[in-house]
């Protein structure tokens, strides 16, 4: 999204470079809580207070922060990518599977609560700028900083919907496979090695998710990726 300040002279577009990762990063942050607190408040509807008992639905970001997903993992990947990528998680949302009338159903539709979230986010942004974009008096630097709240949270959304542990997807799918040895011997496995699979995919597999996410963003504002 930067590259769309090249106009600019170039103190200025060193200057509007780091403002916007900046941006970038904060919307990611605040993006990550939302879909969390959604987890916290779908499984409250369920019946389980266990996010509300610990604290978590909140929009206080110092709540959600992770050392690393929030912190490390996102200076990692954007020093390990030369500055072109990075990517943060906020601190999962506890929830007991016990609490809930029935367990698996129930963890399906917390796990779905937070891609359903930033789909909505998306969307509602997404709207703004096929409004917006018709107005001249709207700068296109703002139509820009909409563009990424529409970016991040399609990705947001997506990458979650992957099936390894501890995404969200991982939770759907064993909420739709017949409950058998052979599923959670693969559960236990992927569990045991998710956080690693997470990794290895950020690095080599990101890419399968970029032609979906450019989909859904020119479904939801209308304008190819990168407009």
């Amino acid at each position: 999204m930067a590259a769309a300040l090249c106009g600019y002279p170039h103190g200025t577009i060193v200057f509007m470079n780091v403002a916007i990762v900046i941006f970038e990063f904060v919307v990611l942050i605040f993006s990550a809580v939302l879909h969390e607190v959604a987890h916290g408040y779908e499984a409250e509807r369920l019946g389980d207070p266990t996010a509300r008992n610990a604290g978590r639905l909140t929009l206080n970001p110092l709540k959600h922060l992770d050392p690393f997903g929030s912190v490390l993992m996102p200076i990692l990947l954007y020093i390990g990518s030369g500055g072109s990528f990075f990517f943060a998680a906020a601190k999962p949302v506890p929830y007991n599977p016990n609490n809930l009338k029935d367990p698996r159903s129930g963890s399906a539709k917390i796990a779905l609560a937070g891609p359903l979230t930033n789909f909505l986010l998306a969307a509602i942004f997404g709207i703004a700028i096929r409004i917006l974009m018709y107005i001249p008096a709207v700068p296109g630097l703002f139509l820009s900083l909409l563009s990424i709240i529409v970016f991040i949270n399609i990705l947001l959304g997506i990458f979650n919907l992957v099936p390894i542990p501890p995404l969200d997807g991982s939770r759907v799918l064993f909420a739709i496979l017949p409950q058998t040895p052979a599923t959670y011997r693969v559960m236990y496995a992927l569990e045991r090695w998710g956080l690693v699979l997470v990794l290895i995919f950020v690095f080599f597999g990101f890419g399968i998710l970029m032609p979906i996410v450019s989909a859904l963003f020119t479904l939801a504002t209308g304008q190819p990726l990168g407009f």
